[in-house]
């Protein structure tokens, strides 16, 4: 392909007009319009900010093919976000069982100190785990601001064909998680500690059976997402008034979870409120979830 025809790929992949991008480079229409036809040719500094702009070579742009460059996964990015919803999935995970793996272990006698220190090193691990592998995905979206689509159209149908039975993979344990506790429920129990005990048992169990749950919807959602490359450009190239907003978001969510966890261990080691304590970290998430929301905008530039 010639300069102009790659010039006018990587334009209209970005969904830019001649105007528009004339703008960008601060040159005018007719300049942009004379490169598309082949009836002249930028400046170095111009081709050097056009390469900057595109994300692509000298060499690619004014003498390669760059529908063939762009049209592959040139920078990884099936195996990055791969490793991400593995992580994340991961993450939240550990959180969840290490509540019901702690619950289990009250059940059958465990001082309930020990059960909760068990949980907050769960915790500390999701949270690392979450905190190290969303830094590296955004080192990813900072290198890679803008991807072409390469997903084929029978790579999205297939993933959309795993994305249903996930979905029904994931609603079916929840179903199976809540027959357990209507069974193990209507079984008599007359002594009070033995039945304080099954209690902590059964809903340990149930949790981890949830666990498994959320985790198959977790990573089925995210796969799903992984082929919405429209989206992720507009992630990765978020407008200032966005940007600054989820900026906030962090901050805020960053400061509930650490008062939500402040006041775990004040229940915990003060009142010994280890088996309903988590009870703070699902509040926690609900509210970072209204300030998402409460802070965003129906129309996100």
């Amino acid at each position: 392909m010639s300069f102009a025809e790659n010039l006018q790929y990587l334009r209209k992949q970005k969904d830019l007009t001649q105007e528009q991008l004339a703008e960008q480079l601060d040159v005018s229409r007719q300049s942009v319009s004379k490169w598309e036809s082949a009836q002249s040719y930028p400046e170095m500094e111009k081709l050097l900010q056009l390469c900057s702009m595109f994300h692509c070579s000298m060499d690619t742009l004014m003498q390669g093919d760059v529908g063939k460059v762009f049209a592959k996964d040139c920078h990884g990015y099936d195996r990055a976000y791969n490793q991400f919803s593995r992580w994340i999935t991961a993450g939240v995970a550990l959180i969840l069982a290490g509540i019901g793996i702690s619950g289990i272990l009250e059940g059958v006698g465990v001082n309930g100190d020990m059960c909760g220190a068990m949980f907050f090193v769960f915790l500390i691990a999701a949270v690392l785990i979450l905190v190290v592998s969303g830094m590296q995905y955004n080192h990813f979206k900072e290198k890679n601001p803008w991807l072409e689509d390469f997903y084929t159209e029978e790579e999205k149908e297939r993933a959309y064909r795993k994305y249903t039975v996930r979905i029904a993979l994931g609603v079916g344990l929840i179903l199976v998680a809540l027959l357990f506790v209507i069974v193990a429920d209507g079984k008599p129990v007359h002594d009070v500690a033995q039945a304080k005990r099954m209690d902590d048992i059964t809903n340990g169990v149930f949790l981890l059976v949830i666990t498994a749950a959320v985790s198959v919807l977790t990573y089925g959602g995210m796969q799903k997402e992984k082929y919405n490359i429209a989206g992720y450009n507009k992630e990765a190239n978020p407008s200032p008034e966005r940007r600054r907003r989820s900026a906030l978001v962090g901050k805020l969510c960053a400061c509930i979870m650490l008062a939500a966890t402040i006041v775990y261990l004040l229940l915990g080691y003060l009142w010994s409120f280890w088996d309903r304590a988590w009870l703070v970290f699902l509040a926690g998430g609900i509210l970072c979830g209204i300030v998402a929301i409460a802070l965003s905008r129906p129309r996100d530039e």
